[in-house]
């Protein structure tokens, strides 16, 4: 009985995505500053009574680049989809790892915040922002990388569309991250643009950086085996 009472919460949780999925796009896309602020204050409910009609900020992001991953698959490509889960031994693992490159960007967006507001470090003090921050950088991680999958597409048919697609996806992000620090610390749109541009480069080479070390990680493994 505990097993199927498991199954039948499991199959709730599953179905009900498919109505607060498209949901939480819709509220992020038109309305991103009003997303990060309901992520804030959904953390100070209970935790059976927080996201009750949209997904948690980090499910949304996982999900969303899941959801990139399967449209990478289907689009042609000169690059083999299939390599780097075999380099990676599974799909799961290509998707923690997409995971962990695109977790930087949130993160250097709500440590860059804080170091603004001089408030200490700590697992609490991090929370609120990062998950406010996995709102828009799910949406960013799906339209980057569909950009990056046009550029992708043999002969170069797909480089003009890659590159729109690409530019959406920066104006995007930056128009929400730069009205985030307008608000959230007071300054004006020049220094709220500089404190984006600093945090958003440094989120750009740390996580190139991660993805190389992944790669050359999954390529030495791949060679031992």
């Amino acid at each position: 009985m505990k097993l199927l009472k498991s199954l039948e919460e499991l199959l709730y949780e599953l179905v009900s995505w498919l109505l607060f999925y498209p949901v939480t796009v819709w509220r992020t896309a038109v309305n991103p500053l009003r997303m990060m602020r309901y992520a804030d204050t959904e953390l100070a409910d209970r935790p059976e009574d927080q996201y009750e009609d949209t997904l948690s900020p980090p499910l949304f992001l996982l999900i969303t680049l899941m959801l990139s991953q399967a449209v990478a698959g289907a689009l042609p490509s000169i690059y083999d989809p299939s390599e780097a889960v075999r380099r990676l031994g599974s799909g799961s693992n290509l998707l923690i790892a997409r995971g962990v490159i695109f977790g930087i960007f949130p993160l250097c967006m709500a440590v860059t915040l804080l170091r603004w507001k001089k408030v200490r470090l700590t697992r609490d003090s991090l929370r609120p922002p990062f998950f406010s921050q996995c709102y828009v950088a799910a949406l960013f991680a799906f339209v980057m990388v569909l950009g990056l999958d046009f550029y992708s597409m043999p002969s170069g048919e797909g480089n003009v569309a890659g590159g729109i697609t690409a530019t959406v996806a920066v104006v995007w992000y930056a128009q929400a991250q730069v009205r985030w620090f307008m608000q959230d610390l007071g300054i004006g749109v020049v220094r709220a643009a500089a404190t984006f541009m600093g945090a958003f480069l440094f989120a750009m080479t740390a996580a190139l950086a991660v993805a190389i070390l992944i790669n050359l990680d999954a390529k030495s493994i791949a060679s031992a085996t």
